[in-house]
């Protein structure tokens, strides 16, 4: 579990020195990453619509994107700071790792802070003497986003 655990907050810090491509850099080449919308947290993305769906292609695009001036929404950047904890580790018949965890993301952007209230479920591959996120899925507990207004801090 340490070893999780500290792969778990190297992610976090990644996530909020805003060092996307390094982020980008912890998945796998068949990842995936899902974020149901928050009134429906038990969506599936083949029957339902979700905040995101991707794959790896999609999360090196949408880093480029986060990373340029294009993104309007978060040019200047927001400042975040991400907080791990409950996390729990299970070994699967084919020698990945089910992880779950809960998180807390305050954002800061425009004189203003939100928090972020979540869980995540990873499916974690040992890579040589790495871990690589073969899939991650963040569930936002809010019942809405309506004062948050945004994803795009990649919860």
């Amino acid at each position: 579990r340490e070893r999780v655990e500290d792969f778990l907050f190297r992610e976090a810090a990644l996530l909020d020195d805003w060092r996307l491509d390094d982020w980008v850099g912890l998945f796998t080449e068949d990842a995936r990453y899902i974020v149901p919308t928050t009134d429906l947290p038990e969506g599936d993305p083949q029957r339902d619509l979700v905040f995101i769906d991707d794959d790896i292609t999609r999360l090196r695009a949408r880093a480029v994107r986060l990373n340029s001036r294009h993104a309007h929404r978060e040019y200047p950047w927001s400042r975040t700071r991400r907080f791990v904890s409950n996390v729990r580790v299970e070994e699967t018949n084919d020698g990945e790792l089910a992880v779950s965890a809960n998180v807390m993301v305050y954002r800061f952007r425009n004189g203003e802070g939100a928090p972020y209230v979540g869980s995540i479920d990873y499916i974690l591959r040992r890579d040589g003497g790495d871990l690589k996120i073969a899939y991650r899925r963040a569930v936002l507990d809010l019942e809405a986003l309506s004062w948050h207004g945004a994803v795009s801090i990649i919860f």
